[in-house]
């Protein structure tokens, strides 16, 4: 299960039902409601090297060592950032709200 994931976890963050871990080996561990963030099947190939995840009442968003952002969870509650993924490098930081993701690039 979940438990035996859960070893090095470096960040924590959560979403009103789910959580997700970032690990030493810059993995992400997520378990909770899937309909807020809880499965992260869809872009698990893409979490690696996070550096840092933010999250809305019902999705993640992690930035990743090269300055990319990648999305999961709710899309009416910025799970889905492919409208602004061609501006989304060089992130420097994500603060989310409770329905929407903020991004301050270089």
């Amino acid at each position: 299960g979940v438990q035996d994931q859960l070893k090095g976890v470096q960040q924590l963050q959560a979403t009103r039902s789910a959580f997700a871990a970032i690990l030493a080996d810059g993995s992400v561990v997520t378990w909770g409601d899937p309909d807020f963030g809880g499965d992260s099947s869809r872009v698990q190939h893409q979490l690696k090297n996070v550096q840092q995840i933010s999250g809305t009442v019902g999705a993640f968003a992690a930035i990743l060592a090269d300055g990319s952002v990648v999305t999961w969870g709710d899309p009416n509650r910025g799970g889905d950032s492919s409208a602004v993924q061609h501006q989304l490098k060089n992130v420097q930081q994500i603060s989310g709200t409770v329905g929407a993701f903020a991004a301050i690039l270089a």
